[in-house]
This record gives C-alpha cells, structure tokens and sequence, in this order.
C-alpha cells in the first residue's frame, strides 16, 4: 500500500523514470500494425504507456525520459499531446528518445540496456542519482518512492520489482531464486522448473521488467557491457545475471509498493499482450467492483484528454432505445437507438439504431452501422462496421473472416471489414 501522500519524496525527486517503449507486441497482431504495444488504448481514455508514467508522476519523480522504436508515430504524438506539460525552471523534463542511430549509422536500439546506453550522454546530463528503469507496456499502480527507498536501505546494486506468480504459470517470465532476505541468488529466464518463493512452495517470483539503480554504478556497467562482443545488450538477459554473480541483487515485491483504492482487494498488474488478455482487462472494468479502480482521484492515470462532447443517448422506443448496461462509454459516443451491455466504448463511437453490443471493446472513432449485432470482439480504431453485420454467433464464419482468438474473440480491422464487402 502506499504511503501518507504528504512524505517529502526525497529519493523520488533525485531519481528519473528511463521508459522502455520500443516493444512492438506482436502477440496483440493487427492491433500493433500501426502502433506499438506501449500506444495501445486501454481502458476508455488511455494509451497502456500512461500506467508507467502516471506511476512515476504520481510517486513524485519528475524527470522522465521514453526510448521508443518499433512503429513510433502514435506513440510520440500521444507523448507529445498529453505529456508536454513539464517545466525545466522547476527541474523536471521529460525527454522522448527515439532510436535515432545516434551512435553509429548502422545500429538502431540492440536490447533493452543499449537503449539507456545510448543515451547516457543525455541522461547523464540531469545528474539525478538514482535511475528506474521501466517496461511501458503493463497495467498496475505502483509506488516507486518505496522500491527506492528499499533500494536505498538494503544497499543493494540492483533492485528488481517482482510479482508472485503461481510456479506452474511462471514458465513464461524471468524468474527470481531469493534467499530468506530476498537477495537474489540465481536469476533463469523462462525456465521449465521455475525456482519456488522461500516459505511458499507453490509460488515463484517473476520479474516485472522493473529496475533501479545507482545512476553512476548503472552507467559504468553499460559501458563495459557495451564493449563485450558477446553480449546481446538486454537488462534481463545480461544487465541482471552479471549483477546477480557479481554484486549484490535485491528483489522488491510488487504487493509492498502497489497502490490499491478502498475497492481494490489484491495487487493489480496486467501484461495485456495477447488479444484475450486486452479483451479480458478491458472487459473487466464493467465489473460493478472491478479489480482495477480507475476512479481513485488520490492516484489518478494521466493521459491526453482530447477536448469533446459528453457522450449522448438518444431514442426511446420499443426496440429502438439508446442504452448502456454495465458498460464504458466515453465522450463524444451517440448511442443512437443501440443497446450495449458490458462493453467499454473509446471516445467518439457511434452506435446506429437496432445495433447491439455485448462483451465488446470498441476503439475510438468506430461506426457501428444500424441492426449490427457484435458479441465478443475488439474493434480497432476508426473501424466503419457495415448495417446489419452479424459477429458472435457462428465461430467458422468469423474465423474466416477476422482475427479470432484462442477464446473465441475477434479482432476486427478496416482490412478485414474491405475483404468482406469487396
């Protein structure tokens, strides 16, 4: 949990936040065509990258720097549109760092730690003592002023932001073996048999892609790993293990520091990165106590706010009645004679007469054409949905036309809509 909002915040003002946001995400498939997996929208009004930045506003760190690469375009705009409002007269910055082939005309980012070495010279020139280096691609809402201050107080080389997860699902993330004092003492990525939590056998903890150093100590280490030819340049697969043998690792479990609401019962964090599991998060939202509480105003997620309309429903008849049940719905949506029920609706949807959704997650800007009826799909942005399309009913038919997942939800692009009608 988090701790009295009204503490100094010390450590988080000598620190910055270094953003990893290259990642293209290519299990979310046409949804990263266009964007990368940090610019996805999530949850009504968000990109997924404004977690991790909202997090590093909100514990008090105020310089920010965002390394992007894969497919950037919509990622720098939303930085730029909704992020510009920090002030250097006051010691803040937040600094996009696109991979520029800044060091050499053939080298774009190589891994996860060459994208903070290449712009050592940059950060470098803010002289912040601590570093936190941070995955942009996640959910949670987390407290990095008591990760530093346990980074601090252990004197650790290296603390690395964990999350328990159950070991026969732990296959899939870099692993932590701790000690009894939670000093890291092995550190396997993806392994078949993951290493088991001390006292708690059926656990394993996983790294969440979390990091902090001492700026000077990390910026040393990059520039011997920058040297050594038979390095790949990543955090998790070079950075951390030499750590782990070398000096001193220390993991910092994501329950100590995660912010919870009243309403929120269990530590939240998402890895959102296949179709069903963005889906899934989204959906979860329309749940009457969800177990993500966007409406906590003490811990707000920062994002562009496009300036429009409230959203507006309209028709009143038998049949024929705009209406939302246990649903999302955004500025600037019609709800014009169509019935949604647990959905979550992005600015600027219009659903026409007689439509209906159910379990949808609806981009911004899409038009729902009159009589469609969707169930179980994920429309991306500006997508125009012919009258009276029928998703949801027959699985072969949708398979054949659309993007569908291993639990039965479709993705549905602007191509695939032109393949259909063409």
């Amino acid at each position: 949990m988090r701790e009295d909002s009204h503490s100094p915040r010390r450590l988080a003002r000598s620190a910055m936040a270094f953003v990893l946001a290259g990642g293209r995400g290519s299990r979310l498939k046409e949804l990263t065509d266009r964007r990368a997996k940090p610019a996805v929208y999530f949850g009504g009004k968000s990109r997924i990258i404004d977690f991790a930045l909202s997090n590093a506003l909100n514990s008090g760190i105020r310089r920010i720097s965002v390394a992007t690469q894969y497919k950037a375009h919509s990622l720098i705009r939303h930085l730029q549109n909704g992020w510009n409002f920090f002030r250097p007269e006051r010691n803040e910055s937040f600094d996009i760092l696109p991979a520029s082939q800044r060091v050499a005309e053939d080298k774009w980012y190589l891994g996860t730690a060459d994208a903070v070495t290449q712009n050592i010279d940059i950060v470098e020139s803010y002289e912040t003592e601590y570093i936190i280096v941070l995955a942009g691609d996640h959910i949670y809402k987390q407290d990095y002023e008591i990760m530093l201050e346990e980074h601090v107080a252990s004197g650790a080389d290296v603390t690395v932001g964990c999350i328990e997860v159950a070991r026969k699902d732990a296959s899939g993330f870099g692993v932590m073996h701790v000690d009894e004092t939670g000093r890291i003492i092995d550190f396997v990525e993806k392994p078949a048999d993951p290493p088991a939590m001390p006292g708690k056998p059926d656990m394993a903890l996983c790294s969440m892609g979390i990091y902090v150093f001492q700026t000077k100590f990390l910026f040393d280490l990059l520039r011997a790993d920058q040297e050594d030819p038979n390095s790949s340049h990543d955090f998790g697969k070079d950075i951390i293990p030499y750590i782990v043998k070398n000096g001193k690792a220390v993991a910092h479990e994501f329950a100590n520091s995660c912010v919870r609401s009243g309403t929120e019962l269990e530590p939240y964090w998402r890895d959102v990165g296949t179709i069903d599991a963005f889906w899934e998060a989204n959906i979860d939202l329309t749940d009457f106590v969800p177990a993500l509480d966007l409406y906590d105003r003490s811990w707000p997620i920062w994002s562009y706010a496009e300036i429009v309309p409230p959203a507006k429903f309209v028709h009143d008849e038998d049949g024929r009645r705009g209406m939302a049940t246990s649903s999302l719905v955004s500025g600037a949506c019609i709800i014009s004679g169509a019935r949604i029920d647990k959905s979550l609706l992005f600015t600027g949807v219009h659903a026409h007469s007689y439509a209906d959704l159910e379990h949808c997650v609806v981009l911004p800007y899409v038009d729902i054409g009159r009589g469609a009826r969707l169930k179980g799909c994920v429309i991306d942005r500006g997508v125009v949905i012919p009258p009276g399309l029928v998703i949801g009913d027959d699985p072969e038919e949708d398979a054949r036309r659309f993007r569908r997942s291993e639990n039965g939800i479709c993705l549905i692009t602007q191509g695939m809509i032109d393949r259909i009608q063409g």
